[in-house]
């Protein structure tokens, strides 16, 4: 791909109709759609929430599916497993562009031989093994070269294995990953996310894109607050905090700035380049 052709990616996750059309408004590239987002990092969604959003987004913008059947670890139980298979099949059917999914072994190494079997099920889909890799016990350029042998896996999403990835205690572990994948013939993609916002991109790709950094990965998500008048004292579902009442939404303002942000540092990468 050439210099005037190459273009900064951006990923928006969102879980509802509403929040896929703003992040598209807003910029996004590529959609991860998942289920309750503000809860532990989100699930698997329905099928009829792909339907909605396909239905709802330009047919060029590619929507990669979670397959996470709940919250909580990474180390599934056959009958979870056998979950995961059934809803890779599903999504494939249903037209998705790919699905996002992530599994680890019980001493937190990558599960290599399930993710191969999730990966063959997906096949032709795109695949993304999702921030797993940052809860694995594995060093990241072990781990990602446990996954780049798995050839149909399109990209890893990563933080650094911290919780941000734009935080000083991330750059040096990301430019290391970058660099080692970008000499690897068919090494796995890096997607870069977690703390990505309109404050922390433009630092981010000055210290990543020399290093081959191509694409983040963003939520650009809060709660905002539910339109119900009655609210009943001292009665909630268990989630507790602004999620109680709240509905999480992607900020289509927020996918802009992102979005302005990279567009910006991108061009001036290009002309120092040159």
């Amino acid at each position: 791909m050439s210099p005037s052709t190459e273009h900064i990616t951006i990923e928006v996750c969102i879980d509802s109709v509403e929040s896929a059309i703003a992040a598209v408004r807003g910029g996004a590239d590529r959609l991860e759609l998942c289920g309750n987002l503000g809860l532990g990092g989100g699930t698997t969604p329905s099928l009829g929430l792909f339907r909605a959003v396909r239905k709802a987004t330009p047919d060029g913008i590619p929507i990669m599916v979670m397959i996470r059947p709940r919250t909580g670890d990474f180390l599934y139980t056959d009958s979870e497993f056998g979950v995961m298979q059934e809803d890779v099949r599903a999504f494939k059917e249903a037209g998705a562009s790919g699905v996002v999914l992530g599994v680890l072994q019980q001493d937190g190494h990558i599960d290599v031989t399930r993710t191969r079997t999730l990966v063959q099920d997906a096949a032709p889909m795109q695949v993304c093994f999702h921030r797993a890799i940052d809860m694995a016990s594995q060093d990241i350029l072990t781990a990602h070269l446990e996954i780049s042998s798995i050839p149909q896996v399109t990209r890893i999403l990563t933080s650094g294995q911290v919780p941000s990835a734009p935080s000083p205690s991330a750059l040096p572990t990301l430019r290391t990953l970058l660099r080692t994948a970008s000499r690897m013939p068919s090494a796995a993609e890096v997607l870069v996310g977690s703390g990505v916002n309109a404050h922390t991109v433009g630092p981010l790709l000055t210290e990543l894109l020399p290093c081959g950094l191509r694409e983040v990965h963003l939520s650009a998500g809060g709660w905002v607050p539910s339109k119900m008048e009655f609210r009943r004292d001292d009665m909630g579902m268990g989630v507790g905090g602004e999620g109680e009442w709240g509905i999480w939404r992607t900020g289509e303002d927020k996918v802009r700035a992102v979005r302005e942000l990279v567009d910006k540092t991108w061009s001036k990468f290009l002309e120092k380049r040159e």
